[in-house]
């Protein structure tokens, strides 16, 4: 066995559903990477902005790296209610199935460490770093280039046996391995992700408008959510899994059997108003291990009240909103007014 497949081997043993092996060179993607931020579809994500053609340029980012490794993980919680389900009941709250265990990036972030450990035991010391959705790394890029799967028209990664139920994570390494050749892309003329697009973020094939995506809107974008876009925002508050549930090659999504992907708190089946009534103590505890707690009890008040505002009223739901009203942070407090002054039986988005 060769060293690659060595590498390949050890990552498998350590819970990674693939493990693959890429180059540097992502010229191609560097220029529509400065396409995409020439035309501002990054919202405020300025870091995005900020660390510029170093995200395009691993050599650059990591100096010495010669190749890199990536590695996928499956999260999908065959046990969670059904996504489709929570989406149509408008008391509901829908969190995106990736998060309702724990924080991805430890977990990602401990395995790559482990393999990393690993390749040093048995190949000799070698330089590298692990990446896990946390610093200026094209990750899909680079899964497409190892031959991990395509970039489908919603732009996130797809796998033939996979579907997109998966994280992805990278490692940098200084050692020259031979490349995995990139597949074939597979979603020919379905356009099912842009079609279904609560808010239209996807305005074309692989052209994604951040500013207007919902999982943008409730989890990066620190201010008011723009009047427009909340009517259709529905009671998704944090994330949106819209393109993935209707993508046909999620049929071959594959259920996880790590127990940090569990469901946690009851998040598959929660209603609204039972968790705009947690305190900011209950938030951070709760949420302790958690990718949800980055945003904030206040943000988390914000997406919540836009989703009670959405929802056909109610007593429960009046009480609710009135008992944030005087709340101290003023992002709260314009979003329970706009909540407060919504019809009676708002529309919410199509499912």
């Amino acid at each position: 066995m060769n060293v690659e497949e060595r590498i390949k081997q050890w990552g498998r043993e350590l819970g990674f559903d693939a493990v693959a092996i890429a180059g540097i060179d992502l010229a191609e993607d560097e220029a529509r990477l400065m396409e995409w931020l020439g035309r501002g579809w990054h919202g405020e994500m300025e870091y995005m902005q900020r660390h510029g053609a170093r995200r395009s340029r691993p050599a650059e980012l990591v100096p010495g790296t010669a190749s890199v490794i990536t590695a996928r993980l499956n999260y999908a919680d065959a046990n969670a209610r059904d996504a489709w389900d929570v989406l149509e009941d408008p008391h509901a709250a829908f969190i995106s199935r990736y998060a309702m265990g724990r924080d991805y990036h430890k977990v990602l972030r401990s395995k790559l460490q482990a393999l990393a450990e690993r390749m040093s035991a048995e190949l000799g010391r070698f330089h590298y770093r692990v990446f896990t959705d946390s610093a200026p790394v094209m990750e899909v890029s680079l899964a497409t280039r190892s031959g991990l799967g395509w970039r489908g028209k919603h732009t996130l990664l797809l796998s033939r046996d996979a579907g997109s139920a998966f994280f992805l994570g990278e490692l940098f390494v200084s050692l020259d391995l031979a490349k995995d050749p990139a597949t074939s892309a597979h979603c020919g003329t379905c356009e099912r992700c842009i079609d279904v697009c609560p808010t239209r973020a996807i305005v074309a094939p692989y052209q994604l408008d951040a500013r207007r995506c919902v999982s943008y809107l409730t989890i990066e974008h620190p201010g008011s959510i723009p009047e427009n876009l909340r009517p259709l925002m529905g009671n998704r508050i944090y994330g949106c899994d819209d393109c993935q549930l209707v993508c046909p090659w999620n049929k071959y999504a594959k259920a996880s059997d790590d127990p940090d992907f569990a469901v946690r708190n009851g998040l598959d089946d929660a209603s609204l108003v039972e968790l705009f009534a947690w305190s900011e103590e209950e938030f951070n505890r709760r949420f302790e291990g958690s990718a949800i707690r980055r945003i904030g009890h206040e943000r988390w008040l914000r997406n919540i009240a836009v989703a009670l505002g959405n929802a056909p009223a109610s007593p429960a739901i009046a009480a609710a909103l009135r008992a944030r009203a005087d709340h101290p942070s003023a992002l709260v407090r314009e979003h329970v007014r706009w909540a407060l002054g919504r019809p009676a039986a708002a529309p919410t988005a199509p499912a």
